[in-house]
């Protein structure tokens, strides 16, 4: 394998690699085109944090005014968005914001976003995981068949059992499972994934297009009063304070285009294509969260969805199209297996561009010699994923989801803005216009929404991370390959 060169700095710490683009004749294949990559990042952009989390962030946070909270998210994301864009079109290998930080602010830099992925990427996909067992023992309800309720919760959840006692849950079993049979479609190889990918997208618009054309004339307009409910007196519960931490809460659903990013290697044109696949999937998922979230907390009063994971299937009830119930249940749950396998897609290409630096062990950059996929890495993220879907509640998933995602959103405009200064000359196939205001307004916009985010899920954030700055200085800092250059 060959090593990547180094930049000198006058720290250690701050070593750079070089920008250089890859060879195609060993590795990754590239197979993605634009519309592919447009359906990457839609597959996983329309998910929980439209099926499940618009139901919780409403009922906590926002009231009917969680439509404000998506388009405050899609703001910050729009300018991250535009940063991203610039630098996949000039950097388009594997593994996304940890890649762009390497070759803009330095190693250290580079492993902190790279182990805050894990949260964006890993966590994420245990959250979404958790939703669709709830969907699924929903449509299974609705045949008449019943799943064991504390092998669909938590330990920290309580259930009702058919006596009417309560008791604790056991393990989230149907979302493990779930995440075990992706993780195996995903070591088979990305383009078959891709194409099962692009079949789920299809249903997916069709659910929602059909939420909203039969869900208009149901809307009851009282569940709309009021719009901003009032503070509670609480940061967070209801009023302005309630509509940021909402946007904080279904911000991870917004992690598809950096998703879109992690695949530039696999790219057939990747200095054309990936702008085109990230703006163009947040585009088309920005429309659709505002229309589907406004007929949503129309068909069904916020108060009732508090605690509700599986709200859309709750709203459709609403509604006398017993086979309207059926179809959206089933294509909500195809829709959260794409969000599964374009998360665990990019948490496995993290990972390869780490071990393939040396920052992690080399297991993890070796690629299946028939189906050319980092398995290992997919192996490791199907036990870790597997086990945090099994046994944690949704909600804190959600939460510690959200803050990566912003952080690794802050890094990547800091780095466009480092990268024209430090690399004035290089081909830049999308270039941010205005200068570097975009950037700032990225910082501004994702920072004020991570502030918004509860003290608990920042504790978590900080101890996620000096765990991760641990195995940084124990192992990746004498074993990165920068410092076997050096």
């Amino acid at each position: 394998m060959a090593q990547p060169p180094v930049t000198r700095s006058s720290s250690s710490l701050l070593r750079r690699k070089r920008i250089e683009i890859p060879s195609d004749t060993q590795g990754l294949r590239r197979v993605l085109g634009p519309a592919s990559l447009i359906a990457l990042g839609i597959g996983c952009t329309i998910g929980a944090g439209l099926f499940s989390l618009t139901g919780i962030a409403a009922s906590e946070n926002a009231g009917p005014a969680v439509v404000l909270s998506y388009i405050v998210a899609a703001i910050a994301c729009g300018f991250a968005g535009l940063c991203y864009s610039e630098l996949a079109s000039m950097i388009p290998i594997a593994g996304s914001a940890y890649s762009y930080a390497y070759m803009a602010l330095g190693e250290v830099v580079a492993w902190i976003i790279g182990w805050d992925l894990v949260l964006e990427y890993a966590v994420g996909a245990a959250a979404v995981s958790v939703s669709w067992s709830r969907y699924v023992a929903s449509l299974l309800g609705s045949w008449g068949i019943s799943l064991p309720p504390r092998l669909l919760a938590s330990p920290f959840e309580t259930v009702a059992l058919p006596d009417g006692s309560h008791v604790a849950g056991l393990m989230n079993l149907p979302a493990a499972f779930i995440i075990c049979v992706v993780s195996a479609l995903l070591i088979r190889g990305v383009s078959e994934s891709a194409r099962v990918n692009a079949v789920i997208v299809v249903v997916k618009l069709a659910i929602i297009v059909a939420v909203v054309a039969f869900g208009v004339p149901y809307i009851k307009t009282a569940n709309y009063i009021p719009f901003i409910p009032d503070n509670t007196g609480t940061f967070g519960h209801f009023g302005f304070s309630g509509i940021m931490r909402a946007a904080g809460t279904i911000f991870f659903a917004y992690v598809g285009f950096d998703a879109v990013s992690t695949a530039a290697q696999e790219a057939r044109n990747p200095g054309r294509d990936m702008p085109i696949g990230i703006l163009g999937s947040l585009l088309i998922c920005t429309i659709a969260y505002v229309l589907f979230s406004l007929v949503l907390t129309g068909l069904v009063n916020y108060k009732d969805m508090l605690g509700d994971a599986a709200p859309v299937a709750t709203a459709i009830d609403q509604t006398p199209f017993a086979w309207l119930k059926l179809a959206v249940k089933f294509g909500i749950i195809c829709g959260f297996t794409s969000v599964l396998l374009v998360l665990l897609l990019g948490q496995s290409r993290v990972f390869y561009a780490m071990s393939r630096d040396g920052l992690l062990p080399r297991l993890f950059a070796s690629i299946h010699p028939r189906w050319r996929t980092p398995w290992y890495s997919n192996l490791l993220f199907m036990v870790l994923t597997g086990a945090l879907a099994a046994f944690l509640p949704i909600d804190q998933l959600a939460h510690m989801t959200s803050i990566g995602t912003l952080l690794a959103f802050v890094i990547v405009c800091i780095g466009v803005m480092f990268l024209r200064r430090s690399a004035p000359d290089m081909e830049r196939r999308f270039r941010v216009p205005g200068g570097p205001t975009i950037p700032i307004l990225g910082i501004v916009c994702c920072t004020a929404v991570m502030l918004s985010l509860d003290g608990l899920t920042w504790i978590r954030l900080a101890v996620w991370l000096v765990i991760g700055m641990a195995i940084y200085f124990g192992y990746s800092r004498r074993n990165s390959h920068l410092a076997q250059d050096s």
